[in-house]
Formats: C-alpha cells, structure tokens, sequence
C-alpha cells in the first residue's frame, strides 16, 4: 500500500484516526446478529472493526488499485466480503437476501461526491435498513439533518426527514484524514422511520414537488413549480396558493414537511 496513489475522482480521503472509527462503532449499537454494509472501505480501519462487532460485512469498492489488499484483508477476516463494484449500480436487495442476520446496518466514510445518490439508493429502495451512520462533509452533513423549513434546508433534506430521524454523532477533524481534506467532516446517524410523518396519497409526486422547488432557489414556489412542470400553468398555481390560504412570495426552502405533503395531495387530488 506504500505506492498506492489517491484518485481525487473517487474522492478518496482514507480516516487514519483509531480513536474516531471506535467511536463510529460504539454508537452505531452494532447487534450480535447483524449484517453490515460499507462502502469505500479504502485501507480497511473502518471495515476492522465492523467486523468485530457485526456477524458479516459486505463491502463495496469501485477502485481496482485495492483489489490485492482488500482481498487478502477479506481472508484476513473471515466474516468480510469485498465486492469490485459501484455500489449505486449494485442490486442491494438481491445482494443481502444472501445472508441471515436480524438487523441490517449501512456504517461508512462515504466518498464525498457520491453522498447524497448513495443515501437516496438507501433509502429509496426501502430495504429492511434499522440505521445508516455516515461520515460526509460537515456542510452537506448540517443540510441533511436539518428541520424542513428551517436554514440549510435542500431537497435532501425533505427526503431524510420523510424517511427517517436523524442525529448527529461527532465531527471529525480533517487532519483526521489521509489525504487531508479541506474541510472538516461529522457522523451523522439516520434512524429509519416505521412511519413517515406525513401522509402521501403520491409519494412520487411529492418528491417530484419538492425538488422542483429547490431546482430555482431564487425564484418564488409558484415560478418554480410551474417552471419545473409540476403545475401547467400559472392560473393553477394561484388557485392552488389561494385554496391553501399560502402567500404568492412563498419560496420552497420555508415550507414544512406537513406543507409539501399538503400541496402534493392538492396536485394529485384536483388533478392539475
């Protein structure tokens, strides 16, 4: 591993600090009886010990430089396994009917530029995931915890919230990091929700609704969902804001999840 050369196009930044990937795993409450998915498992520090508290690991690397190490570090450890591929083309559910185990963990140093595509395949695919705990850029980490409606907000942010509850386990220096990144990093934990908060009579069109809204920031909600094509015209869009008793100058980023749910319920509703 002495030769081995860092590829900016995977993002690689390999976490060296012991004290950080132990607490990582002590408060991802790791079960006995667990399968644990990682992905970039880079050097392995991670993947180490995730093996020591999990029954299996299965872990996903896109960068062929790592194949001889990872598989001797996978014969190391017996209840390891590496798989060469991108993770965000890899059939998961297929994948972990594979394995018996009772509960089901996602727990990585994610690649900084495939955060969001990778937590949206997480959950989006509504496998039987308990919690995902993620180390991602602190400024990506606040918008992904953030309460909808409030600063920092995306339409990730909706998405999570939706999804799951969300706490924030630590943040990590970057000197933490080989290479250094420039920014300094923070673990999130996502805990998958049994029910979402809101009821959806379109779960498609409601995120088709809020990220139409967060394409054109600047714009006011009405330009922004006519622009995006989630209403036709702006006469539909003034209806709808008059019958939800909203303001024309709304703007996305200040709305409640209770809201969106209640805008796509009109669309899907009255048809428009």
């Amino acid at each position: 591993m002495d030769d081995f050369k860092f590829k900016k196009k995977y993002g690689q930044n390999f976490l060296k600090d012991d004290r950080i990937v132990e607490k990582i795993v002590t408060l991802s409450d790791i079960e006995d009886d667990s399968l644990v998915i990682e992905v970039g498992p880079g050097k392995g520090i991670l993947t180490r010990q995730l093996s020591k508290a999990a029954k299996s690991v299965i872990c996903y690397e896109i960068d062929m430089q790592l194949e001889g190490y990872l598989i001797n570090l996978s014969k190391e450890l017996s209840n390891v396994e590496v798989v060469f591929s991108d993770f965000l083309d890899v059939d998961l559910a297929k994948k972990v009917s594979d394995y018996k185990y009772k509960h089901l963990y996602f727990i990585s140093n994610v690649p900084y530029y495939i955060t969001t595509p990778i937590i949206m395949k997480l959950l989006e695919e509504k496998l039987d995931i308990e919690t995902i705990t993620v180390m991602v850029q602190k400024e990506v980490a606040d918008r992904l915890i953030a309460i909808p409606g409030e600063k920092n907000t995306g339409a990730i942010t909706y998405s999570v919230y939706y999804y799951a509850t969300s706490e924030n386990v630590t943040i990590v220096e970057n000197n933490s990091f080989i290479p250094e990144p420039e920014v300094d990093s923070e673990v999130i934990k996502l805990s998958i929700r049994k029910n979402p908060p809101v009821e959806l009579l379109d779960e498609d069109q409601f995120f088709k609704t809020v990220k139409a809204s967060f394409m054109q920031r600047r714009k006011t909600l009405i330009n922004a969902l006519v622009n995006g094509g989630i209403l036709k015209s702006k006469q539909d869009a003034k209806k709808l804001f008059d019958d939800l008793n909203m303001n024309y100058n709304t703007r996305g980023e200040s709305l409640s999840i209770e809201m969106f749910a209640e805008i796509s319920n009109y669309i899907v509703n009255n048809k428009i």
